[in-house]
């Protein structure tokens, strides 16, 4: 029997070990769906204190429940480890890394490349091995195969290698893990064969496509549809102020339309580790086709803009209040990237409070999903999140809401605060308080 039919009846009796390499919001996720349709998984991290965690059966990720993941290590179907020996144990590695980008807005993939060759010294007969981090069409073949074949062992025959986007987007309690469609390919048929295979096990639809570079290119263009469209509101946004246009009006009125428009709402700036980054990795790798993607740089940078746009904001309703920005008191509400998650990377949020820092402005903030704020790739804030009070409220100079956390009462905040700048519209119908509001 051939090594891609052994494999494959092994994940279908359930008896392949999956080993997760990345245990953060995309790894995660997946280690849990695994355990659910009866594997047993083996995840690895480069942090320890992260394995420590997980083997005592608790979450790091708040939308993460451990007493799930406590069930699945007391049953023996979890563990964690980070020692990367290990392998050569699993018999389908997927890998969840971070994939960044340098100071120069260049991809970073030194995490692929040191997990391919990590995976390199242990590679078996027998193994599959799926990347799912978000990066440029080419990667899996172009990066990871040479290294892989650098064993002597011959892809598609020996060992088997694929590409499937994470599509994770957490908060979203609409769309679990298993119901949103896996984009799947392999680098030849058995690939993606077995590739298929494991994934079919756990997902409820698949959608093979015919190349790693086609799934690549599908994650990108997912979400640089977004940046695209958010930079367009974003741009339509500040317009609209100038011309003293409510554009949260315009789009519930656009949104009636039954056909041919899509609603997508301003906010900050953009946030999270996928929209902020991707499209970079597309505009990088084509300039190796002697092409410009002008279209995309544009949006990108009218979403790095926003964040000033936003301070300049802040600056118009400290004036309106006689104040200057240097030596005011700003309360930021909401430092994570999107609402009710506890993830903070490249959250307009930083930006923001950077922008003030620099400007003079004393800085607290309060999100009650992120208790202190750890160092980011750009920037470090030495801040705890304060308490929401009347009195609080009542010393601070003006309230940022940038991130819009159900949990918050903006009612109250917005009675008790001094100046209110809200870019999330959520004081939408609060007439009686609007001279000191500002939209932006």
């Amino acid at each position: 029997m051939k090594k891609a039919d052994q494999l494959i009846e092994k994940i279908i009796q359930k008896r392949a070990l999956i080993g997760v390499i990345g245990l953060g919001y995309v790894g995660l996720p997946l280690v849990l769906r695994f355990c659910e349709v009866g594997y047993q998984v083996l995840g690895f991290d480069v942090d320890s204190k992260k394995v420590s965690t997980l083997k005592r059966g608790r979450s790091y990720i708040k939308t993460i429940p451990s007493s799930q993941l406590a069930s699945f290590v007391k049953k023996g179907q979890f563990d964690a480890t980070d020692d990367f020996s290990r392998l050569q144990e699993p018999d389908c590695i997927l890998i969840c890394v971070p994939t960044p980008l340098t100071e120069k807005k260049e991809p970073d993939l030194q995490y692929i490349e040191k997990t391919t060759d990590t995976i390199r010294s242990s590679l078996r007969r027998g193994q599959l091995i799926v990347l799912e981090s978000t990066t440029y069409p080419g990667t899996t073949e172009e990066l990871i195969l040479p290294k892989l074949k650098s064993t002597g062992l011959k892809v598609g025959r020996d060992f088997f290698l694929g590409y499937s986007p994470e599509r994770e987007d957490p908060g979203n309690k609409s769309f679990t893990t298993s119901q949103i469609p896996k984009v799947v390919s392999g680098v030849t048929p058995s690939c993606k064969k077995t590739a298929t295979a494991l994934y079919g096990q756990a997902i409820q639809k698949i959608v093979p496509v015919s190349s790693p570079r086609v799934a690549e290119l599908t994650k990108l263009l997912e979400n640089i549809y977004r940046s695209v469209n958010i930079a367009l509101v974003n741009e339509l946004k500040i317009l609209s102020d100038r011309m003293g246009i409510d554009i949260w009006e315009v789009i519930e009125a656009a949104s009636t339309k039954p056909f041919g428009f899509t609603p997508f709402y301003p906010g900050p700036g953009m946030g999270g580790h996928c929209i902020p980054i991707d499209p970079y990795y597309l505009s990088w790798k084509a300039q190796e086709y002697d092409f410009s993607t002008k279209f995309i740089l544009l949006a990108g940078e009218i979403n790095v803009h926003v964040p000033y746009y936003v301070v300049s904001k802040i600056q118009d309703g400290l004036n309106r209040h006689g104040k200057s920005l240097k030596g005011s008191k700003i309360l930021i509400l909401g430092v994570a990237y999107k609402k009710d998650v506890d993830d903070a990377r490249e959250s307009p949020a930083l930006a923001i409070m950077d922008l003030l820092q620099n400007k003079g402005a004393t800085l607290l903030y309060h999100d009650p999903f992120i208790p202190v704020l750890p160092s980011f790739r750009k920037y470090t804030f030495k801040l705890k999140s304060v308490s929401l009070t009347s009195s609080l409220l009542r010393r601070i100079d003006a309230a940022v809401i940038v991130t819009d956390h159900s949990s918050v009462d903006y009612k109250w905040v917005v009675k008790h605060a001094p100046l209110i700048i809200d870019t999330r519209n959520v004081t939408k119908g609060m007439k009686q308080w609007e001279n000191k509001i500002v939209k932006a």
